[in-house]
C-alpha cells in the first residue's frame, strides 16, 4: 500500500497526498468523507469548496420541521455525474474539510516556496 502525507482532517473526513517511492504526489488531493473518496486537482478542490460555500450560505432550514437533520440537500460536485445527498451538518463539515485543506496547501506553499526566496 502507498503511504500518504496528510493535509487536513476533521471529525467528518480527511485530505491527503499519496506518496509513491518516497515522493509526495502533489498534483492531486485525495479527499475522503462519508464513505466516499474524491481524487481532485487543486482547481477541482477550489471549485468544490465554492459550491459547498454557496450552498451553506444559501441554506434555509428555519421553516423546516427536520431542521438540519434531513438528507434533503443535494450537493453538486466537480464531477458532473456525481451529486451527494447530505444533511446541513454534513455540508458544514465538508465546508470545513475543504477550506482547511485549501488553507493548509496554501500555507505550505507559502512557507516552502515564498519564504525561501
Amino acid at each position: 500500500m502507498k503511504e500518504i502525507k496528510q493535509i487536513y482532517f476533521n471529525d467528518f473526513g480527511v485530505s491527503f497526498y499519496w506518496r509513491k517511492n518516497d515522493v509526495v504526489l502533489k498534483d492531486r488531493v485525495q479527499i475522503i468523507f462519508k464513505e466516499t473518496g474524491f481524487y481532485f486537482t487543486h482547481d477541482e478542490v477550489k471549485q468544490f469548496a465554492g459550491i459547498v460555500s454557496d450552498m451553506v450560505d444559501n441554506a434555509n432550514c428555519n421553516g423546516c420541521g427536520f431542521r438540519n437533520k434531513c438528507h434533503k440537500v443535494l450537493l453538486k460536485t466537480p464531477v458532473k455525474e456525481i451529486d451527494l445527498a447530505v444533511s446541513s451538518q454534513e455540508l458544514t463539515d465538508i465546508k470545513d474539510l475543504l477550506e482547511g485543506t485549501l488553507f493548509t496547501i496554501s500555507l505550505n506553499e507559502y512557507i516552502n516556496n515564498v519564504c525561501r526566496n
